[in-house]
């Protein structure tokens, strides 16, 4: 595997970690890292990691192509 493929990767899973992350505190149902987060209950937060999860998945796909 290459260099660059193995850095994609890596951002690929950053970027659905994130992403996910950012669901479960859009929809409310993640209280991290405090309660007066200003992205709890906004559901633009869950769009935005949806978008950025679906971004880390293509990453990834691209990294493990041959």
């Amino acid at each position: 595997m290459r260099v660059t493929q193995v850095l994609v990767l890596i951002a690929g899973i950053a970027a659905v970690l994130m992403g996910l992350l950012w669901i479960g505190q859009g929809l409310g149902y993640v209280h991290w890292p405090a309660k007066g987060n200003f992205m709890l209950d906004q559901r633009e937060w869950a769009v935005k990691g949806a978008l950025l999860a679906a971004i880390g998945v293509g990453a990834i796909w691209w990294s493990r192509r041959r």
